[in-house]
């Protein structure tokens, strides 16, 4: 399988996709798009319209509960996977189809907003615009994929691919640990030749993702020998804590930016002669005298990489300035688990080169990578090491979004639905 697909992704990028005008059941889909679009928006509104922080179970079901109620009517076998063995709501898990090459749709239930938030419904703007809590991150992708699966099962062309939607409920507040709240996303990628993600990618409707860089969160812990402070840089005391945690992150800023798009950040500092460190709540306390050598020093930061090599090299480098200690301190880095890399691939390329044609046969213009420093971890990345090719950012545009200012450009609803609707069948002709 994994040979026919990049085969056929390499050959329609090559030799181009069919004309539009030419071709009967392209207009079949867009005219099912175009005549779905009611009922997508209602739906839209709907979901806006009903809380679902991550940390709001009940929300997160209810918005699973629509979008399953709608597949179910079109013929999808719905499962809801439970989250209490990872700390969260769950998943909605759907599948459709039994032969032809096989998609996995990605989209999540969860915003950020909480239910004591001012900010909670589905409200129109001038401009064809609507604002409203995880309207474009992402509610309105989600949508879209619904739409997408209507429109291919109007036009008759549903049954000539596999699907298997998989939308999470904890995509922006990831339960733990993550082998368990990405298990479904994971499962569903090992069956996949494709992946297809929905979030809003740069909010930009010319451009797509073919890049993430992934999210890890890394801890250092230094200690030194306290002593007066007279006493410091002697052969008995050493350099003390702090100026060994800073001589590591200025090692980590000299060496680590020489990898393109590589980037670390340490995001929180604690350091003195008495110290506590408290991980869950991303806090600490320090206690410390000028006249003190300062004793312990805890980090915290996380690293973003474009690649598993890349990232791979980064630890290894990170790991090498760590062990290089002043006299009389030592040093301890530990990465934590998070979200992997989606590596920019031949066959990511040859995807969006298909998207790009489709857009530009419709009269929307070319559609061109994202740069992977404007894309940020995503679901998507769990899938991309598992599939022949990933796509990203095919959802609703817009701007604002984890922002009481989150706005949707309406525009790009049926053009976005369209555009992947005609993706997906245009894989389906050369399987």
């Amino acid at each position: 399988m994994l040979k026919k697909i990049i085969g056929l992704l390499a050959v329609i990028s090559l030799f181009g996709t069919p004309v539009l005008a030419d071709d009967v059941t392209e207009k079949a889909i867009i005219k099912a798009v175009g005549a779905g679009m009611p009922q997508a928006l209602a739906t839209l509104e709907q979901v806006v319209n009903i809380n679902s922080d991550t940390m709001n179970f009940a929300g997160v079901k209810r918005v699973s509960d629509v979008f399953g109620g709608e597949l179910d009517g079109l013929g999808f076998e719905t499962k809801w996977i439970d989250g209490a063995g990872f700390g969260r709501a769950g998943h909605l898990v759907a599948s459709y189809g039994s032969k032809g090459p096989k998609i996995l749709m990605i989209g999540h239930l969860d915003t950020v907003f909480a239910d004591t938030d001012g900010f909670q419904k589905f409200e129109r703007l001038e401009g064809d615009k609507v604002k409203g809590p995880g309207i474009t991150d992402m509610k309105g992708g989600d949508v879209i994929i619904i739409s997408v699966v209507r429109a291919l099962k109007r036009a008759g062309v549903l049954d000539n691919v596999q699907i298997k939607i998989v939308m999470t409920g904890d995509e922006e507040s990831s339960g733990k640990p993550l082998t368990k709240s990405r298990a479904a996303l994971v499962d569903a990628a090992i069956w996949a030749d494709i992946a297809l993600g929905f979030e809003d990618g740069d909010g930009d409707i010319k451009t797509a993702v073919i890049a993430r860089r992934g999210s890890v969160g890394w801890r250092l812990s230094v200690t030194g020998r306290a002593a007066h402070s007279s006493q410091i840089f002697t052969d008995d005391v050493g350099y003390g804590a702090v100026l060994e945690a800073a001589r590591i992150l200025n090692g980590y800023r000299e060496h680590l930016p020489v990898m393109h798009n590589l980037t670390f950040n340490p995001g929180r500092i604690v350091g003195g002669t008495r110290t506590t460190n408290e991980n869950t709540t991303n806090s600490g306390t320090a206690f410390g005298k000028s006249n003190v050598v300062a004793q312990t020093v805890y980090v915290t930061g996380g690293i973003r990489a474009t690649s598993l090599q890349q990232l791979a090299e980064a630890k290894k480098k990170m790991q090498e300035i760590t062990a290089d200690n002043l006299p009389h301190t030592t040093a301890k880095l530990i990465f934590a688990e998070g979200y992997p890399p989606m590596a920019p691939t031949d066959s990511n390329r040859n995807l969006l080169e298909i998207y790009s044609r489709i857009s530009q046969s419709l009269g929307y213009g070319e559609v061109i990578a994202v740069n992977p420093r404007k894309a940020g971890a995503a679901d998507i990345s769990f899938t991309a090491n598992y599939v022949d090719a990933a796509l990203d950012g095919l959802g609703l545009m817009g701007a604002g979004g984890h922002t009481k200012n989150e706005i949707a450009d309406m525009s790009s609803f049926k053009r976005n639905t369209e555009k992947a609707a005609l993706l997906i069948y245009h894989v389906s002709l050369g399987y």
